[in-house]
């Protein structure tokens, strides 16, 4: 076994184990008290299913509007691409996301040239440029609900750190993950520096690819429709709050929570889908978490069944469309290239 498929079995299974784990804290915690779990049958029974179909809708609005924005930085590259290819590589990307973390965007770069030549290096490019757009617009709405809601955010801080055991500093017979994590990463970047300066043709193929992935990088100044790439990036954001927000209609207890804990609960599972693959685990309970506490908040009711409920909920039907998405698009998206020469690419970025 080489050591690159050995790092992506561990990048694969450690994310999983990890989701599966938390699935059955996330069960565990609400078995313990049976009022908990029968809230929690009770909400997913008695959901307005009509509210979480029109999270879907919007969805897949989202997903089009990405797949056309994506336009608009590789035109001024010199490619034209079709609006099907482009959607369909998009939720390859999001599908191989689910079994592999961060793979996806390596996947859609590939997709794209597999379907219409567009070098890989070049589109891995444009990806991580919207990479740092989702970053900042991410970052901007955490900011927002920072503002709307100071003491609420700072509170379910605490009680996050309280429901998984602290930091490394607060938990000392605990394993130090955090320095765990950053040896791993020095380690890394003493790998490459030393190929960097040691091996010529790594040297020239990485030179290479940063030539190529700059210059997708900042593609965005050179769109001839900067504001219509703006417009499809406010659509998409609009459409995720909003996708996230209509399953709370679809609870009695959850319908009143005001528009800041709705923000929050967005804030949360976005965090949650970092932490394992898709967010397995991490999403349904953090979120969860964040109902909960504005439940409890507004009533003498615990509302921990009520919340993990509509954390699985949303959860649930959003990854089941990427799958079901996904695989249509792998089905569905054209060869025009040989896999030889998409190998070829990949291999070779700098040329």
């Amino acid at each position: 076994m080489t050591k690159k498929t050995l790092l992506t079995i561990v990048k694969t299974v450690l994310p999983l184990l990890l989701g599966v784990y938390l699935i059955w804290v996330f069960f565990a915690n609400m078995a313990e008290d049976p009022k908990k779990l029968s809230a929690f049958y009770k909400a997913i029974s008695e959901a307005n299913y009509w509210w979480i179909l029109l999270s879907v809708i919007l969805g897949v609005v989202a997903y089009f509007s990405r797949a056309y924005r994506w336009k608009y930085v590789l035109e001024p590259l010199g490619y034209k691409t079709n609006f099907w290819h482009r959607y369909h590589a998009v939720m390859i990307g999001y599908l191989i996301n689910l079994t592999i973390p961060r793979a996806g965007e390596a996947s859609r770069s590939a997709m794209l040239y597999r379907s219409d030549g567009v070098p890989f290096s070049t589109s891995f490019g444009t990806i991580i440029a919207e990479r740092a757009i989702d970053l900042i617009m991410l970052g901007s709405i955490a900011f927002l609900t920072a503002v709307l809601g100071y003491d609420d955010f700072f509170e379910i801080k605490m009680q996050i750190i309280e429901k998984f055991g602290g930091t490394a500093q607060s938990a000392p017979n605990g394993f130090p993950w955090k320095y765990a994590i950053y040896g791993v990463i020095s380690i890394a970047f003493a790998g490459i520096a030393y190929l960097f300066l040691f091996n010529l043709n790594f040297r020239k193929k990485l030179l290479g690819f940063a030539k190529d992935v700059l210059a997708g990088l900042f593609s965005i100044f050179k769109s001839k429709q900067p504001f219509s790439y703006i417009f499809h990036t406010l659509i998409i954001w609009g459409c995720y709050i909003v996708m996230f927000a209509l399953p709370f209609q679809a609870l009695e207890e959850t319908s009143s929570i005001p528009f800041q804990g709705i923000l929050l609960g967005f804030i949360a599972g976005s965090l949650g889908i970092t932490f394992t693959n898709g967010g397995i685990g991490t999403y349904p309970l953090l979120v969860g978490l964040v109902v909960a506490f504005y439940i409890s908040k507004t009533s003498d009711v615990d509302g921990t069944g009520v919340g993990n409920a509509l954390g699985m909920l949303v959860w649930i039907t959003q990854t089941f469309l990427m799958i079901v998405l996904g695989l249509l698009s792998l089905v569905l998206l054209p060869k025009n290239y040989t896999q030889e020469k998409e190998n070829e690419q990949i291999s070779e970025p700098g040329k």
